[in-house]
């Protein structure tokens, strides 16, 4: 059985007459009569009742209208839906994002111009380290991912496209010796002791940091580690240590704990948009293209 005998049986139980159901289907009348035969045979019920006069349908030609009707529309819906598909404006996403990411103006600007213009589009937003990103992007396990890399060099298989350069900021104690600087050096912190994410916790932060520090002639005094930045944040404001972290997080408004801009060569890191290497789906694309245009409106 194919589409084309339901669409010629639709048409002559809709008309009820194969002469206006053949001009309807730009065919001649023997071939319909002849398909409409092959389909009762086929199936090995008899749907219409005819005459010279008269076609009608029999009750098991009316049930197998209901059906065919139904065959017939979603067979339409899953053409046009994978026609949205190829266009990028149906289907599903998988994005990757690290915890300070969504701190940031451009992330909320550039997920929710993406809802307007493709409302059809499943997101499924996952919270990932930049390393897990990077190893999901080349698994196919995600589709893009915001992330900051430890250099501007692309991770293997990866392409990544600049968004926005975010600064550093260190955290302190509210009654620290800095708080009452607008900035301060990496080097002011030497003597300090660190609260810090794990070192494989898979963030780029901490090796970051760390190299901040040796190029400023120390190593970081590591005492306390903590997996979430609020929990840094927490572990600062108790007196535990001072830390460094991306200056946007500095509106969780952690109490006790003051942010200020760190200065200097390198206190600041690419947040970047990462594709896997010749990825060129429509869906992948059209998000591009949504997160370039953020990208510009916020420079």
């Amino acid at each position: 059985m194919e589409l084309r005998h339901l669409r010629y049986f639709v048409a002559v139980a809709e008309e009820l007459s194969f002469t206006r159901a053949a001009e309807r289907l730009h065919i001649g009348q023997p071939p319909l009569s002849q398909q409409i035969q092959a389909l009762e045979a086929e199936i090995g019920v008899t749907l219409l009742d005819r005459s010279r006069r008269w076609v009608r349908l029999t009750e098991p030609g009316r049930l197998f209208l209901e059906d065919a009707r139904r065959i017939l529309a979603l067979s339409s819906g899953a053409a046009e839906t994978a026609r949205r598909a190829q266009r990028g404006e149906a289907g599903e996403l998988r994005i990757g994002f690290t915890r300070s990411i969504p701190y940031t103006p451009i992330f909320p600007a550039i997920i929710n111009a993406y809802r307007k213009q493709f409302p059809e589009v499943s997101l499924r937003l996952q919270d990932m380290t930049t390393k897990q990103q990077a190893a999901a992007l080349k698994d196919g396990a995600l589709d893009l991912g915001f992330m900051r890399p430890l250099d501007a060099a692309s991770p293997e298989g990866l392409e990544l496209t600049v968004l926005a350069r975010d600064g550093f900021a260190a955290v302190l104690p509210a009654d620290h010796r800095l708080v009452g600087k607008a900035s301060i050096a990496i080097g002011e912190l030497r003597d300090e002791d660190f609260v810090m994410f794990p070192y494989d916790d898979g963030t780029t932060l901490t090796p970051r940091i760390i190299a901040l520090c040796r190029e400023a002639g120390f190593e970081p005094r590591l005492v306390m580690e903590a997996r979430e930045a609020a929990a840094i944040g927490g572990l600062v404001a108790a007196g535990c240590g001072v830390s460094v972290l991306p200056a946007v997080l500095g509106s969780m408004g952690i109490q006790g704990a003051c942010f200020r801009p760190l200065k200097g060569k390198g206190a600041t890191a690419n947040l970047v948009l990462a594709r896997r290497r010749g990825d060129g789906s429509a869906l992948v694309k059209a998000f591009l293209g949504i997160a370039a245009g953020a990208s510009v409106r916020k420079r």
